[in-house]
């Protein structure tokens, strides 16, 4: 487990220098943040004095080595936009962010595992192919589609629910929350069900197609043949080796969900890291841009991680082919 666990780390690393190569070097071709501090009257001194302030006149090499011994210590540079640090900024922002993805990431499990079972269970009834066909909606219509006419329906004809921003929150002093709020939590409704409703038709695909598969195997024949109760078969026997797959699925999808939060957050002016990478693009400002991007990779790989752990824990499969290999 120990060898497996550190392997897993050191590649977790090599990822992350890769894509922190890919983002700074793409961010060569974005523009010039120059052009966006200074204004019309600029003079060729003026333009040279801020390119050497900010280290712009240094080697390519050069840039992103310093880029990596800042990024190590949690520094990315000062906003080009806000004079600020681009981490403080980032700080501000990411409770916003990560509440919407967790709310979210539960709503999508949730219903995603009950659905998902049910539809197996209940796989010739009405109901179960009524949600069936339903999911498709989940699956194929776009993120920022299903958003705006979730928008038009509940708050432009029904006006019961707001159509952007976050609502009042409380300052718990490290943390600034919408949760503890009526209008912070009214103002959550749509944009978590916008974020989770293609993780939740998924993972309740994914569940149904493998809690299917399992009923058909032979040990679930012999409980049967045993006189045990159907309940006991569901969720003794069959869903536990249904869950077994999902969770890399699962893991991967919560990942997708901070990561996709920005097409959320613009759509519904949700003030989270994802909008402010936006407002960043259009300004160019760098900094900003390189601490969201590492930021969301830091997530996406540790949330992979620790998915591969869990799944070398409850598969005992892969714990038996690692000793045999060592063997």
């Amino acid at each position: 487990m120990l060898a497996f666990a550190i392997k897993r780390f050191f590649q977790s690393i090599i990822v992350l220098l890769v894509v922190g190569l890919v983002a700074f070097s793409m961010f060569n071709f974005v523009g010039d943040p120059v052009d966006s501090m200074l204004g019309q009257e600029r003079t060729d001194a003026d333009v040279e004095r801020v390119r050497i302030s900010l280290g712009l006149d240094k080697p390519f090499p050069v840039q992103y080595y310093k880029f990596l011994q800042g990024a190590v210590k949690g520094d990315f540079g000062i906003s080009y936009r806000q004079g600020r640090p681009a981490s403080e900024i980032i700080a501000e922002r990411l409770p916003a962010t990560l509440e919407l993805a967790f709310v979210s990431a539960f709503l999508a499990i949730v219903f995603g595992v009950v659905l998902g079972i049910f539809t197996a269970i209940r796989r010739d009834g009405w109901l179960a192919n009524t949600i069936m066909s339903l999911s498709l909606i989940g699956v194929s219509l776009p993120t920022f589609l299903i958003g705006i006419l979730l928008i038009y329906l509940f708050s432009v004809e029904l006006g019961w629910l707001p159509s952007f921003g976050r609502g009042d929150v409380v300052d718990l002093g490290w943390w600034k929350t919408g949760l503890l709020t009526k209008s912070g939590l009214l103002a959550l409704i749509l944009p978590s069900i916008t974020l989770g409703l293609y993780q939740m038709t998924l993972i309740m695909r994914l569940v149904r197609s493998e809690m299917l598969e399992v009923l058909r195997q032979d040990y679930i024949r012999f409980a049967r043949a045993r006189g045990l109760k159907d309940k006991s078969i569901y969720f003794r026997h069959a869903l536990k080796n249904t869950l077994v797959p999902v969770i890399t699925v699962t893991g991967m999808q919560l990942g997708s969900i901070i990561a996709f939060a920005i097409i959320t957050e613009t759509v519904f002016q949700w003030p989270g890291v994802g909008l402010l990478f936006i407002n960043s693009i259009r300004f160019v400002d760098i900094p900003v841009m390189a601490a969201y991007l590492m930021l969301i990779s830091v997530m996406f790989v540790s949330i992979n991680l620790i998915v591969d752990l869990l799944y070398f824990a409850i598969d005992p499969r892969l714990r038996v082919g690692k000793s045999g290999g060592a063997k």
